[in-house]
């Protein structure tokens, strides 16, 4: 069966999330040192069917790309490398971070264990996947074809995707 996988990809760490077969839900899968992240990502591959990746798209209160979205466009360049035939779609990751720890707190998640950095990033991975899920009903967007959802910052990749097939 086919997964989903979405990422909140970190300078140090990386969440990772996975789709059910269906792509219905998003559930938190684990916490990667992202210099691993690639081998991490093949190692589950050779166990599961990814059919798409969904990465967090770092951006500002005003829509323009934060400072971190230079990190997540050289992650998404070796991840397409990587995995030539799987599309990528980005997400808008603001507020995942907030939303994680409003998760945590509701699950009554003790405080100690709430300033695990891991944890929060599982979630977020978790939260960015489904908020994909819930706005595409798990059909896919950006990457796999339409350049007007990709950030501008990664559209001409797309472009020059769309001119080899």
């Amino acid at each position: 069966m086919d997964r989903i996988i979405g990422i909140d990809f970190g300078r140090k760490r990386t969440g990772l999330a996975v789709s059910d077969p269906l792509g219905i839900f998003a559930s938190a899968m684990d916490t990667v040192d992202s210099t691993k992240i690639i081998d991490y990502i093949k190692n589950y591959a050779q166990k599961e069917t990814i059919s798409r990746f969904v990465v967090g798209w770092p951006t500002n209160m005003d829509g323009r790309p934060s400072e971190a979205a230079a990190d997540v466009e050289v992650f998404v360049k070796a991840l397409a490398k990587a995995f030539p035939g799987i599309p990528i779609d980005m997400e808008d990751e603001r507020f995942t971070s907030v939303l994680a720890h409003r998760a945590m707190i509701d699950g009554g998640m003790k405080a100690r264990d709430r300033r695990d950095k891991a944890s929060v990033d599982r979630i977020s991975a978790a939260i960015i996947l489904q908020s994909w899920l819930d706005r595409t009903s798990g059909r896919g967007t950006a990457f796999a074809g339409d350049p007007m959802l990709v950030p501008d910052s990664l559209s001409s990749k797309v472009s020059r995707q769309k001119k080899r097939r």
